[in-house]
């Protein structure tokens, strides 16, 4: 008896139309979202960055007040104290000359302070989700515009502090002297920026911020090497302001101020009551509190923007 064998189905792994299909899917694929540091998450901080300056340019009130305020002070303060005897307040030639570095680094503390500002009143209005929903390469380009925006802020501030002092006789630092007081305010001012960008996403709102950067602001500014030296302090004082981050901004630049053109790594910027700080460590106290804000933001950036 003879039987008749049909052909063996061909298996639909094998169709080529299936194949051809498969291929047209992955040439039509949408490409990976690009990362961290691509040519979009700059385009997108660019953008987000003239977004706040278009606000600066509507609203300059923000950066004429930025300005005044450190100017009063230097000139209101130095004329206060303008008939101290020389050699009270250290090397310094006047009281004008001292209290340059501390209202420099006040004035960009209190700047980077208030840098969550903006992000809070975006997210009580709604902005900050239409950010997070927007088809964005990398949502820390919100963070990298706010840190971009405060530090040029920061820059135009120190230069009208630095152009006044040197009209009131306080002198200017060498070009390189001149080059480490922007990095010590930059390094200064990333790292409290990060700590209050951190703050408008961890508080309710921004009364209970306004509420930390009042509480925050004059304790540091009077903990500090800012309106008088180490040694017209009581020793607990001492030890309170040779803690303080703020003292290791202002004394390298008071120092930069007082000996241009004659100044080191090694010279010995701050006589703390445990150590002699040399300008070396100093910066490395401020790149350590600079890394120390942005470590512990990570968590919490990740869990509300990321």
């Amino acid at each position: 008896m003879s039987t008749t064998l049909s052909p063996k189905p061909k298996s639909s792994l094998d169709n080529p139309e299936l194949r051809q299909w498969k291929a047209q899917l992955r040439d039509e694929a949408p490409a990976a979202t690009p990362g961290l540091f691509s040519p979009e998450f700059w385009q997108e901080t660019g953008a987000m960055t003239r977004r706040l300056f278009i606000q600066l340019q509507r609203r300059p009130s923000t950066l004429v007040a930025g300005v005044v305020q450190p100017v009063m002070w230097l000139i209101l303060f130095g004329a206060l104290f303008q008939n101290v005897p020389e050699g009270l307040f250290g090397e310094s030639r006047n009281y004008g000359q001292f209290l340059g570095a501390g209202i420099i680094v006040f004035t960009a503390f209190g700047g980077a302070l208030n840098a969550g500002l903006p992000v809070m009143f975006d997210r009580e209005f709604g902005f900050l989700n239409r950010f997070l929903v927007a088809p964005l390469a990398s949502r820390y380009s919100i963070v990298a515009a706010s840190a971009i925006f405060i530090a040029a802020m920061s820059m135009v501030q120190t230069a009208a502090i630095i152009g006044l002092s040197a009209a009131l006789g306080a002198g200017l630092p060498d070009p390189a002297g001149l080059a480490l007081v922007v990095l010590i305010v930059l390094t200064l001012v990333l790292g409290v920026t990060a700590l209050s960008l951190g703050l408008s996403f961890a508080l309710p709102g921004h009364i209970e911020l306004i509420a930390v950067i009042f509480v925050t602001n004059l304790p540091l500014l009077f903990s500090s090497t800012a309106l008088v030296p180490l040694s017209f302090m009581p020793p607990w004082l001492q030890v309170v302001a040779s803690l303080n981050p703020l003292s290791y901004a202002i004394e390298p630049i008071r120092y930069i101020y007082l000996h241009a053109g004659d100044w080191g790594l090694g010279s010995v910027v701050m006589h703390a009551p445990f150590a002699e700080v040399t300008l070396a460590a100093a910066l490395g106290v401020l790149i350590g509190f600079c890394g120390l804000s942005l470590a512990l933001i990570q968590p919490l950036l990740r869990r509300r923007i990321a």
